[in-house]
């Protein structure tokens, strides 16, 4: 983990069961003898993400049913990484004058919350569907001064990624994304399966939950990533780095292919890993170390 992640290898459950007393009906021994958590259980997994926001960044935080439940360590990871990015050409990669564009903030919000609270930058949040938009607001209701510095804006074409969203003279230091995963529901159904397998769960239930559009799409992640990049072309003027989440190795190389064919020159691959789940970043700008400089020089 990045070394500035606030999760090292284990949690104190101790702490997180009086934070979030419902967390301790799913603890567990394993067969070690250890203290755990059911990770298998969906309610499991959003109350411990629930403890460890208030824990890590005193925030107040609620999911609906069905939408995707992120994990906490991993998505704060890509905000450190991508804080690192930022530190080649910005004074101090802290505070409200850095401006982040999360593409799919869904109804978690997580990464403009955890990048609020890290770094104190100011976030859009974009999202296609009217409802994740209505539970992201909720989300930032429930805590004082997020409003502020976290906005919301629904994308109206779903066929479309910045375009509608990034408006004309404005500028974003960066963009993340947690694109879908999977090529089809059944795709997605696959997945599911194999993951509780792992898990050793009969019944055919996500763990990390997930509405249609947050774990498929046609083309899967190379076909929204594709897009983006294809996309990015026409906003690299009011954009310093875009980035987005990789889950499957095997996608880089036709990825690698699509920034050489729209000539990025500035490209990174950057790896990550919780537990034994790896994933990457990929992140990339069509400017210069001199350029990148000269684009966010304060006029």
């Amino acid at each position: 983990m990045h070394p500035r992640n606030r999760y090292q290898g284990h949690y104190d459950l101790a702490v997180l069961f009086k934070l979030e007393p419902r967390l301790e009906a799913w603890s567990m021994l394993t067969p070690s003898g250890k203290l755990s958590l059911n990770f298998s259980e969906p309610e499991a997994v959003k109350l411990l993400n629930k403890a460890l926001l208030k824990q890590w960044y005193q925030l107040q935080w609620a999911l609906p049913d069905d939408h995707l439940c992120p994990p906490i360590p991993g998505r704060a990871d890509y905000i450190h990484h991508l804080a690192d990015c930022l530190a080649e050409d910005l004074p101090t990669n802290h505070g409200p004058q850095i401006s982040v564009l999360d593409i799919g903030c869904g109804a978690n919000c997580i990464y403009p919350l955890i990048g609020s609270a890290e770094y104190g930058w100011r976030f859009t949040g974009s999202d296609c569907q009217p409802e994740s938009i209505r539970a992201a607001q909720q989300l930032l209701a429930m805590n004082t001064g997020l409003t502020r510095s976290i906005r919301l804006r629904r994308q109206k074409e779903q066929s479309k990624i910045f375009d509608g969203i990034i408006q004309p003279k404005e500028f974003y230091h960066a963009t993340l994304c947690n694109p879908p995963f999977h090529s089809s529901a059944q795709a997605a159904a696959e997945g599911t399966a194999r993951k509780n397998n792992h898990l050793g769960i009969a019944e055919h239930q996500l763990n990390f939950a997930g509405r249609y559009h947050e774990l498929w799409c046609p083309g899967g992640e190379v076909g929204f990533i594709t897009k983006m990049i294809e996309e990015s072309v026409l906003f690299q003027q009011q954009v310093l780095w875009f980035s987005t989440l990789v889950a499957k190795q095997q996608s880089l190389a036709p990825l690698r292919k699509v920034l050489t064919d729209h000539s990025v020159p500035v490209r990174r691959e950057i790896e990550m890993a919780q537990g034994n789940k790896k994933s990457r970043l990929l992140v990339w700008s069509f400017h210069n170390k001199r350029q990148r400089k000269e684009l966010v020089k304060p006029a």
